[in-house]
C-alpha cells in the first residue's frame, strides 16, 4: 500500500479539504464527525471511519487511530494545527508500515527513562526492574523486526503483561507510591499492546498507556490533578513530533 495511491491529486484533495475545514474552525475535539464538524479524521474524510484511510488515502488503519488518539491527547490549539501537519508530513507514493515499529522504539525508549528515574527514588525496586526488563524486550522485538528478524512476540507479550499485573498489585498495597507503581504498570500494559503489533488497534493503544505513564510519573508527589493534565498533553505532544519525524523520513 502507497501513500495517498501515488497520485499527488489524491494528497491535494485531502490538504484542500483540511485547510477548509480549519478557516471554517470545523476541526474540534470530542466530536468524530458532526453538522460538518469534527476531530482530525472526520475532517479528513468528512466521516468518522478509521477503516476508509487504506481505501482512501492509502494509509493503514493503524495510522489513522494514532493521528486520531493524538489529535484528542493535544491540547486545543494543537489540535487545530495536528491534522495538517499530519497530511504534509507524509510523501507521495511511500510506504509508511515500518514507521509503526520506528515510532514504538522511541515511545519506549521514553518509557525507560521513566522507569529509571522511578527507580532511584523508590523502595520497591524490584518493580521497576521487572518493568524496564519487559520493556527492553518489547524493544528489542520491534528492532528485529525492523531487521526482517524473527521475535517472539508471544513470549514477550507473556513478560510484559506479567510485569503489568505485578505493578497493579503492589499499587493496590501501596498508597504511598500508588502514582509511581501507576506509572509503572501503564508503561508495562503499553509495552504489552506494542507487542500486539499485528492488531490496527495497537499503535494508538499503545501510545495511550505510555502517555498515562509519562502523565502519572509526573504528576508523582505533586499536585495531580494540574499536573497531569499538563504532563499528558506533553507526552502526546512528544509523540506527534516523532510520528511527523517518522513520516517525514519516509522515502519512495
Amino acid at each position: 500500500m502507497l501513500s495517498f495511491h501515488n497520485d499527488i491529486e489524491v494528497k491535494n484533495k485531502y490538504i484542500d479539504r483540511i485547510k477548509n475545514h480549519m478557516m471554517m474552525d470545523n476541526i474540534i475535539q470530542g466530536t468524530g464527525w458532526q453538522n460538518g464538524k469534527g476531530c482530525a479524521v472526520g475532517c479528513t474524510l468528512e466521516s468518522y471511519d478509521h477503516s476508509r484511510y487504506p481505501v482512501e488515502l492509502g494509509l493503514p488503519e493503524w495510522l489513522a487511530r494514532l493521528e486520531d488518539s493524538i489529535f484528542e491527547g493535544l491540547s486545543k490549539e494543537e489540535s487545530k494545527k495536528w491534522p495538517i501537519l499530519f497530511l504534509e508530513s507524509i510523501n507521495i507514493g511511500v510506504n509508511v508500515e515500518n514507521v509503526k515499529h520506528k515510532l514504538a522504539i522511541l515511545r519506549l525508549e521514553r518509557l525507560i527513562e521513566i522507569q529509571k528515574k522511578l527507580l532511584e527514588s523508590s523502595e520497591k525496586k524490584q518493580i521497576f526492574v521487572e518493568v524496564i526488563n519487559s520493556i527492553n524486550l518489547i524493544k528489542r522485538c520491534h528492532e528485529l523486526e525492523l531487521n526482517k528478524s524473527y521475535c517472539d512476540w508471544s513470549a514477550a507479550w507473556s513478560s510484559a503483561w506479567s510485569s503489568a499485573r505485578s505493578a497493579a498489585r503492589s499499587a493496590a498495597w501501596s498508597s504511598a507510591e500508588s502514582a509511581a507503581e501507576s506509572a509503572a504498570r501503564s508503561a508495562a500494559w503499553s509495552s504489552a499492546e506494542s507487542a500486539a503489533w499485528s492488531s490496527a488497534e495497537s499503535a494508538w493503544s499503545a501510545a495511550r498507556s505510555a502517555a498515562w505513564s509519562s502523565a502519572e510519573s509526573a504528576a508523582w508527589s505533586s499536585a495531580r490533578s494540574a499536573a497531569e493534565s499538563a504532563a499528558w498533553s506533553e507526552a502526546w505532544k512528544e509523540e506527534a513530533n516523532d510520528l511527523i519525524k517518522l513520516l517525514s523520513e519516509c522515502k519512495d
